[in-house]
């Protein structure tokens, strides 16, 4: 078998997976055995889950999560009053496909800006795109953009977003165009988007 053309073809068309893998089965005896439609089988197993892991690492990258948490971590013993059941529910990710909203309230400290960046970080898995954002820095982002000419653009490029997480909103008090720039944002996504509030202000 010509191996260096086969390999030059594959990285020419993109298909580094299967580049990658057809590397590692070569270097196999044991794969020697395998027949054509095994082989074939494997190779596009492996560039299907590389393919994966790459659209998941764009996703993170820009979803821009403020914390490395993912769902398999979660203390469900400490007492912040989560709820398993719950949460492994909203893990499943069916609350974003129907455009629901969620709302994660505490105290400050009791960890709802980690639950809330797992939760994004799962979306980001289930090939959902994702953007995080804290609520000040976004009001000051809004502001800035509008000062620039860039407002309308960026309520767009916010719509689009498929779970928009909005994080340690409302110990400030809104200013008058802070509050029209939150009725925007919600009546874009309401119905359309899914999006996530955490809050130290009860319900």
């Amino acid at each position: 078998m010509l191996i260096h053309p086969t390999m030059g073809l594959l990285a020419e068309l993109g298909l580094h997976g299967m580049a990658k893998g057809f590397q590692e089965l070569q270097a196999q005896p044991e794969s020697r055995a395998l027949e054509h439609a095994d082989w074939l089988a494997l190779l596009l197993e492996r560039e299907s889950t590389t393919r994966r892991q790459k659209r998941f690492e764009n996703r993170a990258r820009a979803a821009a999560l403020r914390h490395n948490a993912s769902i398999e971590d979660v203390d469900f013993k400490a007492s912040r009053g989560l709820d398993r059941g719950l949460f492994l529910s909203l893990a499943g990710g069916d609350w974003i496909r129907q455009h629901r909203s969620l709302l994660i309230t505490g105290p400050a400290g009791v960890g709802k800006s980690w639950l809330a960046c797992a939760l994004g970080q799962k979306a980001c898995r289930d090939d959902v795109s994702v953007a995080y954002h804290r609520a000040p820095r976004l009001f000051a982002t809004l502001a800035q953009a509008r000062d620039e000419g860039r407002y309308a653009r960026l309520l767009k490029a916010l719509a689009r977003v498929e779970l928009l997480i909005i994080d340690d909103w409302g110990p400030e008090k809104l200013d008058d165009a802070q509050r029209r720039d939150l009725l925007e944002l919600t009546e874009d996504r309401y119905e359309r988007r899914a999006t996530i509030i955490t809050s130290q202000i009860p319900v």
